[in-house]
């Protein structure tokens, strides 16, 4: 079969990604966890984390087997391949697994890290650095894993049944369900685990108690810990797994209408192959010397990630020429718009966000006259860090669009705009690598302050914690990005589906039904946020409650004679972000199906579209703002405006606690649910297109 070739390597480099985390693991395993009291401490988080993902991959699997059933049942009438209801259970199955080893390489590490601190800063660097590339490694390869095996196994029943290119790309397409459906699991119940137990223990922790972060008094410290792994390792991952997959099979269901054939559907595999290959050789490049600086750490992980990107720069060039030969060249301007968009937002939120920039040093000093301006100026920059991001995708859009050709052939155009998201994700496995490895080290520095290490260990993890800080900012920024291209994407595959099967598209401005659905989509990522975010309040105030019980019932504990009930705390956490993940989990999957059911196909585009404008413009504001929030806190911490124990310094605290909502729960959802509703409207496209009150 023609391009049996790529489909070959895109196999063997997802399972050299694979046999690549088992080696890092391996090395990982071998260093030294430190002390019985750090080996204690770890164990804790461990035990909590592997509980909280049984009892949500137990809620989880239930609904996976009612929509299994559910699509099943429409596979029987014709309205879709009855290859879509297994590829939505392995997609969920491999997400889940994904997020599953990387946090449990995760919570092994962090001892280690601690550990590594003791000898110099670049062992404590290696080891939650390769924490954090196995989970980057670990997504890419079962992700290409999982695509490259199902689109051989399509092509190969297709062949048989003789059904054509159109079938083979129209099935793909839907593979991402199951992702992303998993991904809203694991990112909103993650995020209501980690912001309930952190806010709750700042609440009652460091403003009611006076007693420092991340002090073993505070019966909440050990969720917040297990709450940076099910929410920011598994959680994230999870996230930019279903973006990575998104992106390239929403790129493989473009070139078939753009008339490219089996080689137009081969290339995003190349491309993402060869993403593998340049995170690994990025990886290498990271390194520090002992002395080194905040501004050193940094550099080193940009060297990682620049020198992946410019391998995948390059060898996209010829992947391109190669495949489709060199009358395809302009292609390469996409992918490059897409790398370079990855490139920018990343810095542009990184201006915002640390505490080496104006914006965050204004914040912080906004804290010196109280609370409330202290709120205000952190949603004022949250809101003025929006504008550049936009117009990156903006202009990358556009020059994804119209280099290929876009003008004369809008097709071609389209398929630009899907090579652009995997440009920007092809170096995914460094990328999330830079963003995986800040919890381990938050953790790390918890161990640090629990165990009474010396005060030069501590100095380490807070520089890797600090550098953490900025990078996961970073990373949200780029999954944010991610998401923006890779939903345009797959709007522009729904609307092909749409047409493909007979449907009509009147996408005149003044069509109301249009209009309808770009107002409720518009409207349901402030809903969406707003469920999020009421879900961390209630946790944290039941945590809350809590921590002032134990405080008041178990004797001893503020002198430290008496262990608090850790294990209570992490259980209230985990019952809680059960809950709470149900309704708008089933709300974000029901939403699209009944606008196209009761409203037809041009609301349902036009809710695709509101909820993308919307979602990636709050998404943005929510991130950055609570970023902003955090490190102007950590700014005031080192020193700055009074230290710590001030008015100025309780006040960033509010802001701090504000803000964890904003940016680690909410903001980050949203991503996933415009992504998660335009893959739900592909997969019942058939179904609505032919059962649609309005045709």
């Amino acid at each position: 079969m023609e391009g049996m070739g790529i489909q070959v390597f895109t196999i063997v480099s997802a399972l050299f990604a694979i046999a690549f985390t088992i080696i890092l693991t391996k090395s990982i395993m071998r260093k030294k966890e430190g002390t019985p009291e750090m080996v204690e401490i770890a164990q804790a988080v461990k035990i909590g984390a592997k509980a909280y993902l049984a009892r949500q991959y137990k809620g989880v699997s239930i609904f996976f087997a009612i929509v299994f059933v559910l699509l099943l049942i429409l596979a029987k009438f014709n309205y879709m391949s009855l290859f879509v209801p297994f590829a939505f259970i392995f997609g969920g199955f491999f997400s889940a697994l994904s997020g599953y080893i990387g946090m449990t390489v995760a919570t092994n590490s962090s001892a280690r890290t601690t550990s590594g601190a003791k000898n110099s800063l670049n062992e404590a660097l290696k080891i939650a650095f390769s924490s954090g590339l196995v989970m980057g490694l670990t997504v890419v390869g079962l992700s290409l894993l999982f695509i490259g095996v199902g689109y051989t196994a399509v092509r190969w029943v297709g062949a048989m049944k003789g059904f054509d290119i159109n079938y083979v790309a129209s099935t793909l397409v839907c593979f991402g369900m199951g992702a992303s459906a998993q991904a809203l699991f694991a990112r909103v119940g993650g995020g209501i685990f980690t912001k309930g137990a952190d806010v709750g223990a700042d609440l009652v922790g460091k403003v009611e108690a006076g007693i420092p972060e991340d002090d073993p008094r505070n019966p909440a410290v050990i969720a917040d810990n297990v709450g940076d792994n099910v929410g920011d390792i598994a959680g994230m991952g999870a996230d930019l797994y279903e973006s990575y997959i998104g992106s390239i099979l929403a790129s493989m269901a473009l070139a078939v209408t753009a008339g490219l054939g089996w080689k137009g559907i081969s290339l995003p595999l190349a491309i993402s192959a060869i993403g593998i290959f340049a995170s690994i050789i990025g990886s290498l490049l990271v390194k520090v010397r002992d002395d080194a600086t905040q501004a050193n750490l940094l550099m080193a992980l940009r060297k990682g990630m620049w020198g992946a990107a410019i391998i995948v720069i390059v060898a996209s060039y010829f992947a391109i020429t190669t495949i489709l030969g060199p009358g395809y060249s302009r292609l390469f301007g996409s992918v490059i718009s897409g790398v370079v968009a990855g490139i920018l937002i990343g810095f542009f939120t990184e201006l915002y966000t640390s505490d080496n920039y104006a914006p965050t040093k204004n914040v912080a000093k906004s804290a010196l006259t109280g609370h409330a301006t202290v709120i205000i100026e952190g949603l004022a920059t949250g809101m003025a860090s929006t504008a550049i991001p936009v117009m990156v995708i903006v202009l990358a859009s556009i020059a994804a669009y119209f280099i290929p050709g876009g003008s004369s052939n809008p097709s071609l155009g389209l398929y630009g705009i899907g090579l652009a998201s995997v440009g920007l994700l092809s170096t995914l496995g460094i990328s999330l690598a830079t963003d995986s490895y800040g919890p381990v080290a938050d953790n790390a520095g918890g161990n640090a302050e629990m165990t009474h290490q010396p005060p030069f260990v501590r100095q380490r993890t807070d520089a890797l914690d600090s550098l953490g800080n900025t990078t996961a900012a970073t990373g949200k920024g780029f999954a944010i990005g991610s998401a923006a291209l890779t939903t345009l994407a797959l709007i522009a595959a729904f609307k092909e589906q749409v047409l493909m099967l007979g449907g009509t598209l009147d996408l005149s401005v003044m069509n109301v039904r249009l209009l309808c659905g770009l107002f409720i989509g518009a409207m349901y990522p402030m809903f969406f946020s707003s469920m999020a975010m009421r879900a961390v309040g209630r946790t944290a105030q039941s945590i809350v409650e809590e921590v002032r019980r134990q405080f008041r019932e178990i004797k001893g504990i503020m002198e430290g004679k008496a262990k608090p009930d850790y294990a209570r705390a992490v259980d209230i956490c985990a019952r809680s972000a059960q809950q709470e993940i149900l309704l708008p989990s089933a709300i974000t999957i029901i939403l699209p199906v009944a606008t196209g059911l009761f409203l037809g196909v041009e609301a349902l585009l036009g809710l695709l579209i509101g909820a993308l404008t919307s979602g990636f413009v709050l998404a943005i504001m929510m991130a950055n703002a609570g970023a902003s929030w955090d490190n102007a806190k950590k700014h005031i911490e080192s020193g700055n405006f009074g230290g710590k124990g001030t008015d100025a310094h309780k006040a960033a605290v509010t802001g701090d606690t504000v803000g964890d909502p904003f940016k680690d729960t909410a903001g980050p959802s949203l991503n996933i649910l415009i992504k998660l509703m335009s893959v739900v409207a592909i997969v019942f496209a058939s179904f609505i297109v032919k059962n649609a009150l309005f045709r």
